[in-house]
C-alpha cells in the first residue's frame, strides 16, 4: 500500500482538489497543513526545494502541484 502525504493549506483550491481526487480514488493519505505548521513547512521545502502547494508525496516521490496523471502513474508503480 502506498504511503501518501499531501503538504498544503486549508485555503489552497488546488490542495482541496488534490485531497478530493485521492478520496474519490479511495486512497488514504496524511494531510499536512503547512500554513500554520512551520516544522512541516521546513520539512516540505527540504524534500522538494519548493514552497508551492500542494506537494504530494507518494512513497518518497514528490509531485509538485495537482497533476492527476503523475499521481495516477505513481500510484500504479507502488
Amino acid at each position: 500500500m502506498a504511503i501518501v502525504k499531501i503538504y498544503g493549506t486549508e485555503i489552497c483550491p488546488w490542495c482541496i482538489k488534490a485531497r478530493e481526487f485521492l478520496k474519490t480514488k479511495k486512497i488514504k493519505f496524511n494531510k499536512i497543513d503547512v500554513g500554520d505548521n512551520e516544522k512541516a513547512r521546513i520539512e516540505m521545502v527540504e524534500k522538494s526545494g519548493q514552497l508551492s502547494v500542494p506537494q504530494i508525496e507518494i512513497n518518497g516521490k514528490i509531485i509538485i502541484g495537482f497533476d492527476k496523471e503523475a499521481i495516477e502513474t505513481e500510484l500504479e508503480n507502488v
